[in-house]
């Protein structure tokens, strides 16, 4: 059985390989700096006095396909519906002369995805916003978390464009959407690499 799992394996590794549209990771624009740790990633950018940095993880960040709906349907030609990463990220804010971190979690509303043609609506939202010690590695849950989903709009809209201010918009967004399939698809052939050595070891 193991023998034929591995092979499987070897066919699935060359064909995602085929499909695999970035041999390198794509680079975001604007001046952010990548740091990748396992299937965590963090962007990096600095600008006079602040220091921002967007952080996500590209584990568990494919929505359920909404396509399951149609199986059996498929013509045998037709491509599997390419799978994008959606994930949520957080965006932290340091300002250089206080000891406090905006932090802004963020994220891709499933719905938000692939409607056009409404007025310039935004393609990520922000779910929450808080106040953290810079540098500290444990952020307190007794700090207050302001949730959006009761927010003035007003001050909502001035949020996401403190944010746009920063480099995090719309573009960004796309990017990121960008990068962070291309990660996971990375790291899904490498696990596919890793399976096949685990099963073939005697």
């Amino acid at each position: 059985g193991d023998k034929a799992f591995a092979q499987f394996l070897t066919d699935e590794i060359k064909e995602e390989k085929k499909i695999q549209k970035h041999k390198s990771l794509p680079k975001v624009s604007g001046g952010w700096e990548l740091e990748v740790h396992g299937t965590e990633a963090k962007l990096v950018r600095k600008i006079a006095g602040e220091k921002i940095t967007v952080t996500f993880n590209i584990n568990n960040s494919i929505p359920p396909s909404a396509e399951e709906d149609t199986q059996g349907q498929q013509k045998p030609d037709e491509q599997e519906p390419e799978l994008t990463s959606t994930p949520n990220f957080v965006v932290e804010v340091i300002k250089d002369d206080t000891k406090q971190t905006l932090v802004l979690d963020c994220h891709y509303p499933e719905d938000e995805i692939g409607h056009e043609g409404e007025e310039e609506s935004d393609i990520f939202t922000i779910r929450e916003v808080s106040f953290q010690p810079t540098g500290e590695a444990d952020w307190k849950d007794t700090n207050y978390t302001l949730n959006t989903d009761s927010l003035d709009w007003a001050l909502y809209d001035h949020l996401m464009d403190f944010l746009a201010d920063r480099g995090v918009d719309n573009t960004f967004a796309d990017e990121l959407i960008e990068l962070s399939t291309a990660l996971e698809h990375q790291e899904y052939i490498k696990f596919l690499e890793d399976l096949k050595s685990f099963v073939k070891c005697q």
